[in-house]
């Protein structure tokens, strides 16, 4: 009488080869109890195996024809299934067992041996079978069909020529680095071949057959140490290597490698059911780690989500978590808008809000550049005094590149913490500031211009964009920009001229010869005193603002003691730093003081500092300014000041009889040096200011480099109207800065903001623009021709049109601005060497009128262009030859205004 077999259960954790498998039981108080059971009566072909270091003469082998067929057949059947076995014997040496195991299905039992048989991919031991086994003849019948049909390894082709099906495997990666870059981080398949512990497996890419061991990106799980000899198990170790196993081993999944440390490949491992990175953090098995989180490409949010879920439901590793804690932030406080009023020295900003407080705010997390590491105590004491601003490598260049996006303009200021005093240090007040939807310290950072703080594990008081900074920390650590890259740090060999009464005497010459000079306002000090960065002539001086009489701010005075400020003199302080403070001047030298001051006069776009605090009420009229060209104009702006009762005013008294003759007011003529770019209908025409033209050269080469490094993938971008984008032009298909205007299918018009013209093309020539090319304004703005007028003749008006072109396109013209309408200016242009007028030459050609313009100011320059037209009409030019065609608007000719 045979004995009925006895049953078993279990889930296949693991496909060792096309004949064995190891077998999961359940679970009973601990860890399930596994065993490994080899199929019985049959062979499968030998998989390759790598050479072990730690054996000596190992070598490694190759795979036997189908061993990888046979192997994949198996674990794409039943791995992570439930499974029934039995066990026929053991061979207690090996401790292996030997049996069947079946997938059930419904009532019906699948025999994985019958099936690797039928399929031709392992061999029968038939010295075994039995000639009185039902079993056995069914398995040589199955054997001999698959033979005759030339299935799996007896078929002719694997016969003939095996070579063809064996796996080329690629067991060492040899440049990490290399390799992980040319999958430019593109999803890979893979199978999960072993899992080392929670967040580390190793896997097979297909259909290569490179064998990786991943690190998953931006986390790590409690691990096995060996210390000693003797191996240390951190709490959850086993039970999130279950975790991860239990879900990946063999597995088919994806692998994205986003980076290497230390020769080891950093990645993401997408599961069908999600990424398991965000699994283990949900589950508390696992906590974010801010040295990978960098090289994480897509869901950082996701993975920051999970870790605090499990913070706050307590979940295993974070059973004993308690938030860390900070000074509470009143919920009025934690957001805000203002103006940006000063940059400090890389790291922080000073911002006017609306209702006129002005609040310090530090970028959160993140560090300006650090001075270098200081050379040996030679004993000797240091006369140096230390100007960290010049003299720490970037540092210089990190207050500059604020100062250039942000001075004068409105951000978005959002707080994340508020970091205690520490050792003598004030509370800080630290924000994630935006403009533009732009993150400024990640802006900041991508430059290389700072680095992101790290911290302590359990701290939570850290950026709220925190993850966006460490990846873009990783950009420019890749680009070698700023304080990452190879080449010398930028010296600044910056001479301090400040209250050096002989240096300020070898300088002055020089400075008044020069005219009008560029400067930097560093420091205000007062309304008229100014601390001053002269960059072409890399020194530093102390300004004292001329023809002014002004009140001063509380100082410091001798014994430490504070003295007293004048009435108005902080108002007076406060004015000229939100007029003047880390703005570019124009300044014209003088003379000194005799405690080595240079004294002059100061320009701010345009706006004389000196008058501008007259006009305020915040200085007096100095005898001083009777030898200069200003000295009409601050007269009046005196008397305005004292009649409106403002500031050192307020208590002004008229005298009894006053008898004022109001002066016409004078044209303001300011000239501005531009190119045209763009010529348009009505005399209308774009310009750059030439100034701005190496800045926006260096940024249009930038984002060329840039464009060619990461080329833009089709169908990546989706336009909107409004949107500042990269544009490649049609005629000489470089990369420029643009605007969608108009979209229709696949046509998108644009408009090219830093030359003013317009394009239609297609969708796949646009591409996102990455956030450090948009901080610098559109260059070409529009402005109309002032005081002409175009006929009404459509001929005519062609006539003056190309003219008007053929005068201005591409030319380096002198530009006034001369009255603005709406937000639209009228400026007048003129060469700057022969100082013509193009509208007098367009008026003096008959081709445009004069518009009848009635301001006092405006007087002179019309009664010149008039004379211009008369003259033309005279000699019959143009819209004069049949004489004065305006006469036809006449009330019998059918006229009406």
């Amino acid at each position: 009488m045979t004995t009925p077999p006895v049953y078993h259960k279990g889930v296949v954790k693991q496909v060792l080869s096309g004949d064995a498998v190891v077998i999961r039981g359940q679970p009973r108080g601990g860890p399930p109890p596994e065993r490994t059971l080899c199929f019985s009566n049959i062979t499968a072909p030998r998989l390759a195996r790598r050479a072990n270091p730690n054996v000596e003469g190992s070598v490694e082998t190759k795979d036997e024809a189908c061993a990888w067929q046979a192997r994949e057949f198996v674990r794409s059947k039943i791995i992570g299934k439930e499974v029934i076995f039995t066990v026929e014997y053991k061979t207690p040496a090996a401790n292996r067992e030997y049996g069947c195991v079946y997938l059930q299905k419904g009532d019906a039992k699948e025999s994985m041996t019958e099936l690797l048989v039928s399929e031709g991919l392992v061999e029968l031991r038939r010295m075994g079978l039995r000639s009185e086994d039902e079993t056995a003849q069914r398995l040589i019948a199955l054997e001999d069909s698959a033979k005759s049909a030339g299935k799996g390894k007896w078929a002719p082709e694997v016969v003939t020529e095996p070579e063809k099906y064996l796996r080329n495997i690629k067991w060492t990666i040899d440049n990490p680095r290399q390799f992980v870059d040319s999958y430019h981080q593109k999803p890979i398949d893979a199978v999960i071949e072993h899992v080392r512990d929670g967040c580390t497996v190793r896997a097979f890419l297909l259909p290569d057959f490179a064998y990786v061991t991943i690190m998953l990106s931006g986390i790590k799980c409690p691990m096995f140490k060996t210390t000693n000899g003797v191996q240390e198990v951190e709490p959850f170790a086993e039970e999130a290597r279950f975790y991860t196993e239990s879900r990946l081993l063999q597995r088919e999944v994806k692998i994205v490698m986003e980076g290497v440390s230390n020769q080891n490949i950093l990645g993401s491992v997408i599961h069908p059911n999600g990424n398991i990175a965000e699994l283990l953090l949900k589950e508390g098995f696992a906590r974010c780690v801010d040295w990978s989180m960098g090289v994480v490409t897509q869901g950082i949010e996701n993975l920051r989500a999970a870790e605090k879920t499990a913070k706050e439901s307590k979940k295993r590793i974070w059973k004993d978590y308690s938030p860390s804690s900070g000074p509470t932030i009143d919920i009025k406080d934690k957001s805000f808008q203002g103006k940006v009023v000063e940059c400090v020295n890389g790291d922080a900003l000073v911002v006017k809000t609306a209702d006129g407080k002005y609040r310090k705010c530090f970028l959160a997390s993140i560090k300006p550049p650090r001075p270098p590491v200081a050379e040996a105590d030679t004993g000797k004491p240091s006369v140096r005094v230390t100007r960290p601003l010049y003299d720490i490598p970037y540092m210089f260049e990190a207050r500059e590149f604020l100062r250039k996006k942000l001075i004068g303009k409105k951000v978005s200021v959002e707080v994340d913490y508020i970091q205690p005093p520490n050792a003598g240090f004030p509370e800080k007040t630290c924000c994630t500031v935006t403009i533009g939807g732009i993150n400024v310290a990640e802006a900041l950072i991508s430059k290389g211009l700072a680095t992101v703080i790290r911290y302590r594990q359990d701290d939570d008081q850290r950026s709220s964009k925190y993850d966006m900074l460490l990846a873009g920390e990783e950009r420019a650590k890749k680009k070698g920009v700023g304080v990452h890259s190879k080449k010398d740090s930028p010296l600044h060999r910056v001479a301090d001229v400040s209250g050096d009464v002989t240096k300020a005497r070898q300088f002055l010459p020089f400075l008044i010869k020069a005219d009008r000079l560029e400067a930097l306002c560093d420091y205000v000090t007062s309304g008229s005193r100014l601390r001053l960065f002269l960059p072409k002539e890399t020194c530093l001086i102390t300004f004292l603002v001329s023809g002014i009489e002004c009140p001063r701010g509380p100082r410091p005075g001798a014994g430490g003691v504070t003295m007293p400020g004048e009435p108005f003199g902080e108002e007076a302080t406060m004015f000229t730093k939100e007029l003047c403070l880390q703005r570019e001047v124009d300044i014209k030298v003088e003379t000194t003081d005799k405690g080595g001051n240079f004294i002059g006069w100061c320009f701010v776009d345009g706006v004389n500092l000196s008058l501008a605090l007259v006009e305020q009420g915040l200085a007096k009229v100095h005898f001083t300014a009777e030898r200069s060209p200003f000295y009409n104009q601050m007269l009046k702006a005196e008397e305005a000041a004292k009649a409106k009762k403002l500031n050192i005013w307020a208590e002004y008294k008229e005298p009894e009889v006053v008898t004022e003759v109001e002066e016409p007011q004078e044209r303001k003529v300011t000239f501005t040096t531009v190119v045209v770019t763009e010529v348009g209908q009505d005399l209308k025409f774009n310009a750059q200011v030439v100034d701005n033209g190496p800045r926006l050269e260096q940024l249009m080469e930038e984002l060329r480099v840039d464009m060619d490094a990461n080329p833009p993938l089709p169908g990546a971008y989706t336009p909107k109207k409004g949107d500042l984008c990269a544009a490649r032009f049609s005629e000489d298909k470089q990369w420029y800065r643009a605007k969608v205007e108009k979209i229709a299918g696949s046509k998108v018009t644009v408009l090219f903001v830093d030359y003013g013209n317009r394009e239609t093309t297609d969708i796949s020539q646009l591409a996102q623009l990455s956030s450090n090319f948009t901080l610098l304004s559109p260059q070409a703005n529009e402005y109309t021709l002032a005081f002409v007028q175009l006929p009404s003749d459509e001929d005519a008006k062609m006539d003056a049109q190309d003219a008007f072109y053929n005068d201005v396109m591409n030319r380096q013209l002198q530009m006034n601005v001369e009255h603005r309408i709406g937000g639209g200016e009228f400026v007048s242009l003129s060469d700057p060497e022969t100082k013509e007028d193009v509208a007098k030459i367009l008026i003096d050609a008959g081709l445009v009128l004069v518009e009848q313009r009635k301001e006092k100011r405006f007087a002179k320059v019309i009664s010149e262009y008039i004379k211009a037209q008369d003259a033309a009409k005279a000699n019959r030019v143009n819209l004069w030859r049949y004489g004065d065609f305006r006469e036809d608007d006449a009330k019998e000719f059918g006229y009406k205004r």
